[in-house]
């Protein structure tokens, strides 16, 4: 389908608010897909589907394992089920679920959660996403996709909807959220999008995080470091290709909004560590702790995942080789 036209409407929504919307789009092409939800049918967006698809929007309150079963029994019957919620409860509480329905039993769920990383702000750490993509990725079986803006939710949605197997899109950020593809581009699942090329370091990033890093490389570019940045919207599989094409340059830098343990860094990490002769690697995210709630924007000062943070220690560690 045709997005580029929405682009700004996508990012006054967020990509929760995207996810809803293009959800809707792609259930008037194609009346296998369904939508169900934890007791979030606004909070998911889906307000206009469950108006105009009632028959075609499942509620099952607030019992996220119970949905992930009945999810499967959908897809065993033909049915493509997007399954949308917070992405802690479905992750972590709906964990043994996901493992057995989606992982071992290969259904063709499409899990999808919202909320991710510290974007539920007060709410506090019982809402915030900050282990999802560790404890999923470990699973086999399960594309575990994280796009970087709403565009980019729209081809994976409209992508989802088109191939068999189990997925988990991963949603993060707020309403109002920055543009990063600003034109259409190729959408290639398991293969990293090239957004700036330098020869002084790689920058990966994931998700909220990749505009992030876009910002990071235009504030070295005017310190005279030139950074090549990649926008990793799959984590898994991961892109060894690319990884290891830049795994000589001087430094490797990872950002996620989500735990340093377990997420983009560990799988790149994970491929640098069976080859020889690679670049320092500095992993940015989420602290290894549970820090006090806040507001989106103290978090991510909290946790060094500002602009002017990682561009002052990629600085510091780059004057230094």
């Amino acid at each position: 389908m045709e997005y580029t036209k929405s682009i700004r409407v996508f990012s006054l929504l967020g990509q929760r608010g995207t996810y809803g919307s293009v959800l809707y789009e792609l259930a008037r092409e194609n009346d296998r897909i369904l939508a169900l939800t934890a007791d979030l049918t606004r909070t998911s967006g889906l307000e206009r589907f469950a108006e105009v698809y009632p028959q075609r929007l499942y509620n099952v309150g607030i019992a996220e394992e119970n949905a992930v079963g009945f999810a499967a029994g959908l897809a065993d019957s033909g049915y493509i089920p997007f399954l949308s919620t917070f992405s802690n409860f479905v992750a972590l509480r709906a964990n043994e679920f996901v493992r057995h329905f989606m992982a071992y039993m290969n259904c063709n769920i499409k899990l999808v959660g919202f909320g991710s990383g510290f974007s539920m702000e007060l709410f506090g750490t019982t809402h915030y996403g900050l282990e999802d993509v560790a404890v999923i990725r470990v699973m086999p079986n399960i594309t575990i996709f994280s796009p970087a803006d709403g565009l980019e939710v729209a081809k994976i949605l409209d992508f989802a909807s088109q191939n068999e197997g189990p997925m988990y899109i991963r949603l993060s950020g707020k309403m109002n959220s920055p543009i990063v593809h600003r034109t259409d581009f190729s959408f290639i699942p398991g293969k990293a999008f090239q957004l700036a090329d330098g020869p002084d370091l790689v920058i990966y990033a994931t998700g909220s995080m990749v505009n992030t890093a876009n910002q990071i490389g235009k504030n070295l570019n005017k310190k005279g470091i030139y950074a090549s940045v990649y926008d990793f919207h799959t984590i898994k599989p991961i892109d060894e290709e690319t990884i290891l094409a830049n795994k000589s340059k001087p430094l490797i830098v990872t950002i996620e909004e989500h735990s340093k343990v377990g997420g983009l860094g560990s799988a790149v990490a994970e491929i640098l560590s069976a080859h020889e002769h690679h670049g320092r690697m500095i992993r940015f995210g989420a602290g290894d702790q549970y820090a006090k709630a806040g507001r989106y924007e103290y978090m991510l000062e909290v946790h060094g995942l500002t602009p002017e943070q990682i561009t002052n220690e990629i600085e510091i560690q780059m004057r230094g080789t």
